[in-house]
């Protein structure tokens, strides 16, 4: 399950479910949780969905464990007998035969955790805010690291943040006090991406970056991929290409071999995120493309909706906008739940992208209004570089300024700094020079000046630049020339040279 093929994992997980039925209720529900688990990293909702549907018929036909029947508020050790020491006998009666009793009751905590799983997959949100939010109830009182591990994860499904990290600090505290690397492992990765899933992008990187060392500790690489896929997100944010090249590797080397949908969708969308960042939207948006689009290459099912503002802005600023609006309606649907609770911002911004002339700017204002409702610097900030490029296009230069000017302050303030660089580029074309870069240098180019100036720097043909840009190589050309007389430059190896110098 956590350093091997999780469908694999399953199997053996569902095998052991039907030989414990009969004698061990108790722990035939654990493994069947736990094959859920497998289904999930997967990224197979059916399997998931049949596999917590499967454990209701499991248990025999007359017991009292479906959805809303009354159950036992008795604890009977949801876990696997690897992760602690085997259960009482007395916790399921025994027959006179030796065989458990067959009116053995799912205690609570285990019903809702599955009633509110079950219905988010069968896409029915509303049945299943109700038992997550049980979860979190029944959660309070309790100390053992895989029940607050649960709450956690329905805590980040209903989309409260703070609730997701209280559990997960709390499980993390429990793992450490009983020197459980495994637990500790698991916990930091549920504070690394409720973490990102707030904005607080460093933050995340430290508790993956803890996670990495305590998941390798326990020799679990699934969970190690995890967190290397958040540590490349974080750098996606920071703009540091070689640690997002170097941790998306490390996620994907394992899973495309284990089979983790999660942690790949996460490091696939991480490189997409950082070619954007360099101004590289066409590569981001053929990145992002299968994992949010129909089909069998989309992303995982609880991962592929993040990404989609993603590649909507890619797929805008690449000039291919038809390609984002049908995955646009799909995301609002999953805004409307709540789950995320910046996806209302960005969906305002997805449509201020796609809008004509004459709607951008309203849709722009009510993403900016939705964003002061949640934080988080780095969504925000986002929306104001986009914003003050649109207006300052539209040579509307004296209310881009203050939109670029923001920006620029929001990706300072979160450690964004390849955003930070395009939104200078923004503002020198606005005609204001931001205070912190002095005069000359690549500070003369404008900012498509500046994107072809560093795809030459890094070795690419006219040609191969004009086909990133999506524009004509003529155009490439005559941009070109004009970079070489503003940097006073002859050839490309000292434009090259000159980008290194001014990025060191």
């Amino acid at each position: 399950m956590f350093d091997g093929p999780v469908g694999d994992a399953r199997e053996s997980l569902l095998l052991a479910a039907s030989l414990l039925a009969a004698d061990a209720p108790e722990r035939a529900e654990a493994a069947h949780l736990c094959a859920a688990d497998a289904a999930w990293a997967a990224g197979d909702i059916a399997a998931c969905l049949s596999t917590l549907d499967g454990a209701y018929a499991g248990l025999g036909a007359g017991e009292d464990v479906g959805p809303g029947s009354r159950q036992a508020e008795g604890d009977h050790g949801a876990v696997l007998e690897s992760e602690r020491p085997p259960s009482p006998v007395t916790a399921a009666p025994s027959h006179g035969d030796g065989r458990r009793s067959r009116d053995w009751a799912m205690d609570a905590f285990v019903r809702d955790y599955r009633d509110g799983m079950r219905a988010l997959l069968a896409r029915r949100p509303e049945l299943a805010t109700g038992p997550l939010r049980r979860v979190l109830d029944r959660a309070r009182a309790d100390h053992r690291p895989e029940r607050l591990l649960r709450a956690a994860s329905a805590a980040l499904l209903l989309g409260d943040v703070g609730a997701a990290r209280a559990a997960g600090a709390r499980a993390l505290a429990s793992a450490r006090t009983a020197d459980s690397a495994v637990f500790e492992a698991r916990a930091l990765e549920y504070l690394a991406y409720g973490e990102l899933r707030a904005g607080r992008h460093a933050q995340a990187r430290a508790h993956a970056e803890e996670g990495v060392r305590a998941a390798l500790a326990a020799g679990h690489r699934n969970t190690a991929a995890s967190h290397h896929a958040m540590l490349a997100l974080a750098a996606s944010i920071e703009g540091d290409t070689a640690a997002v090249g170097r941790h998306a590797s490390a996620a994907l080397g394992v899973a495309r071999r284990h089979g983790l949908a999660q942690a790949a969708t996460l490091a696939e969308w991480a490189t997409a995120r950082a070619d954007l960042a360099r101004g590289r939207p066409l590569e981001a948006a053929d990145r992002l493309g299968p994992l949010v689009g129909p089909g069998p290459r989309r992303g995982h099912f609880a991962v592929w909706m993040l990404a989609v503002p993603c590649f909507v802005e890619a797929a805008v600023l690449a000039g291919h906008p038809e390609g984002a609006r049908t995955v646009v309606d799909d995301f609002a649907v999953w805004a409307a739940f709540g789950a995320d609770p910046h996806a209302p911002a960005q969906l305002a911004r997805c449509r201020a992208l796609l809008a004509s002339e004459d709607g951008a700017d309203d849709f722009y204002l009510r993403a900016l209004a939705l964003h002061d409702e949640t934080g988080g610097d780095f969504e925000r900030a986002r929306t104001e570089l986009l914003y003050g490029r649109w207006l300052r296009r539209r040579r509307r230069l004296r209310e881009a300024r203050p939109r670029l000017g923001a920006a620029l302050v929001g990706f300072e303030r979160c450690g964004a700094g390849a955003w930070a660089e395009q939104t200078r580029g923004e503002l020198r074309a606005n005609g204001a020079a931001p205070g912190r870069e002095a005069a000359g240098g690549l500070s003369l180019l404008t900012p498509q000046q500046l994107r072809i100036a560093r795809h030459v720097a890094e070795g690419a043909t006219n040609r191969e630049v004009a086909r990133r840009l999506a524009v004509s190589t003529r155009t490439i050309d005559y941009h070109l020339r004009n970079v070489f007389a503003a940097l006073g430059v002859r050839s490309r190896i000292e434009l090259a040279r000159m980008v290194d110098q001014e990025g060191r």
